[in-house]
């Protein structure tokens, strides 16, 4: 797409078996995020494999809105979710949040504003942190721990590497080769992202607890497959820091 085709935003979301999230996911990012947006929002909905009824009620709401899209794919986990979002969102900026409504969407304007400040330095991307946390003490005890670690071993120093409200000039991505599928995702590509240099800010947002649906993301699956992926990006940094980060962004 050429610049003066692409719509000014693309939100996009993860959805794995959110049959009961994904249409009001979907209709408060077109009516809250899209007043927030000088210009066309594209709202894209990314379904990772889903065995309920998202992928048709995914499907339904672009045959209703040419505004809306949906990307199928096979079940790949939240990091191959995300990988697939960046990789198929048209917009000049790219911002995503969680399908399963914990966040409120209007306070991606919060994201916006610190983007656009012409009054603090510039930056190229916004990632919220959590100002209370709403979730169970188990995964609260996760987080905390996993947070430190990743602190420890790249030196990434965010309040909270797995907030779900993040927003990006699509430019930052260029070259940048993201690989896992695990949740790590999110950090594998702050850490990136920092040792190319980009200019991150964080801003604060609210956390809600979990209307409906089940959370998958704590499973001991995939805190195995997280570990792994650190392993395997804390030794390929060593090896082959060039490689792994891309050729620098023009």
């Amino acid at each position: 797409m050429t610049d003066a085709e692409r719509p000014n935003l693309t939100f996009f979301f993860p959805a794995y078996n959110e049959e009961e999230n994904v249409e009001e996911t979907v209709n408060r990012a077109l009516d809250e995020i899209g007043a927030l947006v000088e210009g066309s929002i594209e709202v894209l909905v990314v379904d990772d494999g889903s065995t309920d009824r998202t992928p048709e009620l995914a499907d339904a709401l672009a045959a209703a809105d040419p505004r809306v899209r949906v990307h199928h794919q096979e079940n790949l986990g939240y990091g191959g979710a995300l990988r697939a979002g960046f990789e198929n969102a048209r917009g000049k900026l790219i911002c995503f949040s969680d399908g399963d409504l914990q966040f409120d969407l209007r306070e991606m304007s919060r994201l916006l504003e610190r983007l656009d400040d012409p009054a603090r330095p510039s930056v190229d991307a916004v990632i919220g942190y959590r100002i209370k946390r709403r979730d169970p003490p188990h995964r609260i005890f996760i987080a905390k721990s996993y947070n430190a670690i990743v602190s420890v071993l790249f030196g990434l120093r965010v309040r909270d590497i797995d907030c779900a409200m993040k927003l990006f000039r699509r430019e930052v991505f260029d070259g940048l080769p993201l690989t896992a599928d695990s949740p790590f995702l999110s950090a594998e590509m702050l850490i990136k992202l920092r040792a190319r240099g980009e200019r991150i800010a964080q801003v604060g947002v609210n956390h809600y607890p979990r209307a409906a649906g089940t959370n998958t993301g704590a499973s001991f699956r995939k805190i195995l497959r997280t570990f792994r992926d650190i392993g395997l990006l804390r030794i390929a940094l060593l090896t082959r820091r060039r490689e792994v980060l891309g050729p620098p962004r023009a």
